[in-house]
């Protein structure tokens, strides 16, 4: 079944920070790479005018949408009428709560071409409810895709980086030129695949404090680490810790920043 893309159904707002996917192709590699089953639990973040919504409902009947944009509801709702277990959710996905969608068992599979302006807040938002998720597809700016699976001593390396890699395993999967989009954005894009672990190789015996540390260091990067741990610890209790103080908080991989967060739980 083909879904036609009527450039003049829904005019793009930059408050949403809207950029339709258009790409026959593009959309294509995108249902590829998710592999959608009759009885997933899908979930579409942003489905816009529905350009993804379209193929992976004819392998997924079972949909749920979330889409900000109160307008393009109409438009979801008369374009995929004859589908009657899509469920369409007005509102705005960094104030959802995932967990409503997974009574059943039945882990959630995330889908959307994210806007690049909430990007960030809603992926932290998500991990929130990483033991609810088996995993997300996510159409994003390519530089932030790049942060996601830098490695230490990399300059895209951030607190963005360890704390999903502290969650989930990350698969950058293909580029996207701006001419797959209407209105055609001034930035390359990337789709990306996050996997959270069922349990993280490294454990943090603190969540919140691990959090804490990694914003901290990473807010003085240029500083190294000692700068950033006195704002946490007190000054007597930073010789108890196994770290190199010189250190940056470039130079140190998830797994030392697990092991310095446990170190400070203790201590505190």
């Amino acid at each position: 079944m083909k879904y036609s893309h009527k450039k003049n159904e829904h005019q793009a707002r930059k408050r949403f920070g809207q950029n339709f996917l258009v790409d026959r192709g593009v959309i294509e590699l995108i249902v590829e790479a998710i592999k959608p089953e009759k009885n997933d639990n899908l979930i579409e973040i942003g489905a816009g005018q529905g350009a993804i919504t379209g193929p992976l409902l004819t392998k997924c009947p079972r949909l749920s949408i979330i889409e900000l944009d109160r307008d393009l509801i109409p438009v979801l709702k008369d374009k995929f009428q004859q589908y009657a277990n899509l469920e369409i959710h007005q509102g705005d996905a960094l104030k959802i709560n995932f967990r409503k969608f997974c009574t059943d068992g039945r882990p959630l599979r995330i889908v959307g071409n994210l806007p690049y302006n909430i990007t960030t807040p809603l992926l932290f938002h998500l991990l929130g409810f990483n033991e609810c998720i088996s995993d997300m597809y996510f159409m994003l700016q390519k530089e932030v895709v790049d942060r996601l699976g830098s490695l230490p001593g990399q300059k895209s390396y951030g607190r963005l980086s360890v704390m999903i890699q502290y969650y989930c395993k990350v698969h950058p999967l293909f580029l996207v030129p701006p001419s797959a989009f209407n209105p055609i954005p001034k930035v390359d894009s990337a789709m990306v695949l996050l996997q959270p672990y069922s349990s993280p190789p490294y454990k943090a015996t603190d969540l919140a404090l691990l959090s804490e540390l990694v914003r901290t260091c990473f807010q003085q990067r240029r500083k190294t680490i000692r700068n950033s741990l006195k704002l946490i610890l007190p000054d007597r209790r930073l010789k108890q810790l196994d770290v190199d103080l010189t250190l940056r908080p470039e130079n140190l991989s998830v797994e030392q920043f697990v092991q310095l967060s446990n170190q400070m739980s203790s201590l505190l």
